[in-house]
């Protein structure tokens, strides 16, 4: 389980995409605190650690993963966001973000307002029936606030912070971005139906 409070952004060093699915590379400084088998999320995806050093640490990615995700389209050089496996002590400063990406959504507008930075987010039907005005939405792993609703997609707010600490300071029209929406609306949902 994470919070969406990004830990750092770290660098796709290496890529391979093939026939078994994705492996990459990734170089951070968080490297140091994982243990190969810890959970870290990567632009919002839950992966396994594997192969950690002291700078970078390996992880993969299965064809439903890829799917699913925003992850088989980076490059290398490319920023991700990284967030380590919440612990128990450890306070939750976001929401509940489970790693489990819903799908994704394009950026379609980028403006500014005032010092905040707004990003218009165009999303599948299917995952827009789960958000709701200054509800909680995980974007590339960033639990953010969203600010609007429309018929295509939501917005969300960025301040300084927000875009100094994560990859979303650089996002441009046309992006793709991971989307997990709030796992407690899709429990809500689920008991709904099984009432009816």
């Amino acid at each position: 389980m994470f919070t969406g409070l990004i830990a750092g952004v770290g660098r796709v060093e290496q890529l391979e995409l093939d026939g078994a699915g994705a492996s990459m590379t990734i170089g951070s400084r968080l490297a140091a605190r994982l243990a190969e088998g810890d959970s870290i999320a990567v632009n919002g995806v839950c992966l396994t650690a594997s192969g950690v050093g002291d700078q970078s640490f390996r992880v993969q990615a299965m064809h439903e993963t890829l799917r699913r995700t925003s992850l088989g389209q980076l490059q290398a050089g490319a920023g991700v966001n990284l967030e380590l496996a919440l612990r128990a002590e450890d306070r939750l400063g976001g929401h509940v973000v489970q790693g489990h990406v819903d799908g994704t959504g394009t950026i379609r507008g980028v403006r500014q307002e005032g010092f905040a930075r707004v990003l218009e987010i165009e999303t599948d039907p299917q995952l827009r029936r789960y958000l709701v005005a200054k509800g909680s939405v995980a974007v590339d792993g960033v639990s953010l606030t969203v600010s609007a609703l429309s018929e295509r997609g939501f917005a969300v707010s960025l301040i300084p912070e927000t875009l100094r600490r994560t990859n979303l300071g650089g996002i441009s029209e046309g992006s793709l971005v991971n989307i997990e929406v709030d796992i407690l609306a899709k429990h809500l949902e689920r008991l709904l139906e099984a009432r009816a």
